[in-house]
């Protein structure tokens, strides 16, 4: 079982129950997927499977290959093109890549004060866009072709924002201004 996983059911949802002021533990917010999406646009076929591999390590999963839906021929984009690819983590993957993502991939960016909390939609889901994938633990030993960014989008259960924010600094988030 992923550690973040576990601490989130033993301690973590209790605290966050506490803190939300919720009777019910099943209304607590919870974490429902991840979503991972690099768009890399119009690249070599060699760049485009090394971007995807390196989806595929830092996920621990087979990325889905995005098409274009229709041509544009200002972009000398076809429409059944590849550009871009998704990962979706649920379970107990999603939790080991938060816990890397928090614990070892930010603080690896140059500069790093936190991540801005104007991410979330108001629904409770919070985008962050990261500029280079290079910074993931997994990446370390090999040579990244391009450094591509990517955006990662976390699903949670939460009605509204503040429950989506609590929930993600009990996870560990460091946002900018606490």
């Amino acid at each position: 079982m992923a550690r973040l996983l576990d601490e989130f059911k033993t301690t973590l949802a209790p605290k966050l129950q506490e803190q939300l002021g919720v009777a019910n533990k099943m209304l607590v917010p919870r974490l429902q997927k991840i979503v991972i999406n690099m768009a890399f646009g119009i690249v070599e076929k060699d760049v485009q499977k090394q971007l995807v591999d390196d989806l595929a390590k830092i996920t621990g999963q087979k990325p889905m290959l995005c098409k274009a839906r229709k041509s544009i021929a200002n972009f000398k984009l076809r429409e059944g093109m590849i550009v871009g690819a998704k990962v979706t983590l649920r379970g107990a993957r999603m939790f080991e890549f938060a816990d890397r993502l928090i614990n070892s991939a930010l603080p690896r960016i140059r500069d790093f004060h936190g991540v801005p909390k104007r991410g979330f939609d108001g629904r409770g889901n919070y985008t962050l866009g990261l500029k280079e994938h290079s910074i993931f633990p997994e990446l370390v030993d090999t040579t990244v072709a391009v450094d591509d960014g990517m955006d990662i989008t976390f699903v949670t259960s939460a009605a509204d924002d503040n429950g989506a924010r609590k929930l993600l600094e009990i996870l560990g988030m460091p946002f900018i201004g606490r």
